[in-house]
């Protein structure tokens, strides 16, 4: 059986085919474009190849500060942005703080200081073990700029690890301006517990890093585990990670 279409009917449907057709491409372009120029932004062969010709052109005239601060950034970065595993090593994770703190010398100087204190009798074996990627490193940051960066004297960090037959136990420490005791209340109430609140938290009271940190941990290995700060006005703040002790495997 045939069946018979209105020409214009026809005409018409097509027109507007072509234009849902056309309207869809523009959008496919444009959504494709947006995700191009966001790749680009956070594309890490760009952003090492960069700092190596800085790094490189820093050599070259004899500017060894320069070099070694670009080298010290295509190091961190290179750390930060790679594939963020779950889990890695305490050694790789002190090593992305030593690296870290470096860079911040550049800024502060002799003013600031870190410490290391393995307080285990075979640090080698802890320094295996297993812990979340990104653990360390924002709260060294939240130390320095909410707790040493304001003072006067020296700025002193200190990184202490040890261990029990089920725990690793490490505490982030600096002598910094301390927190108001019902901040730190408020602080150590929301860190009972996994939550997302601290998206909402604003960035000029501190306290971001800390929940996010503690939030990956107990997200990982339960409400038991995670963060705790002790601090006083004046005397700095300590800062308690509490995970279990994963050896590698």
């Amino acid at each position: 059986m045939r069946v018979f279409y209105n020409k214009e009917i026809y005409l018409a449907f097509q027109r507007f085919k072509e234009i849902i057709d056309t309207k869809e491409l523009i959008e496919g372009s444009k959504k494709h474009a947006e995700y191009l120029a966001l790749q680009n932004q956070i594309n890490p062969h760009f952003l090492y190849n960069t700092l190596e010709g800085i790094r490189s052109e820093a050599l070259i005239e004899g500017v060894d500060s320069i070099a070694n601060m670009t080298e010290a950034l295509a190091t961190f970065f290179r750390y930060t942005i790679s594939n963020v595993d779950k889990l890695v090593t305490l050694e790789a994770e002190i090593n992305n703080v030593e690296n870290y703190y470096k860079i911040q010398k550049f800024r502060f100087g002799e003013k600031l200081e870190l410490n290391i204190d393995f307080q285990v009798s075979d640090y080698q074996d802890i320094l295996q073990t297993k812990i979340p990627k990104l653990t360390l490193q924002p709260i060294f940051e939240n130390a320095i700029f909410h707790g040493v960066e304001q003072m006067m004297g020296k700025g002193i960090l200190t990184l202490k690890v040890s261990a029990t037959r089920q725990r690793l136990l490490i505490v982030i420490s600096d002598n910094g301006m301390g927190i108001e005791e019902g901040r730190l209340r408020e602080l150590n109430q929301k860190l009972r517990g996994a939550t997302l609140e601290y998206m909402k938290e604003d960035k000029k009271k501190g306290g971001i890093a800390l929940l996010n940190v503690n939030n990956r941990i107990k997200l990982i290995f339960g409400d038991e585990y995670g963060i705790y700060v002790y601090s006083k006005i004046g005397a700095g703040t300590d800062v308690e990670i509490t995970i279990p002790l994963i050896a590698r495997g």
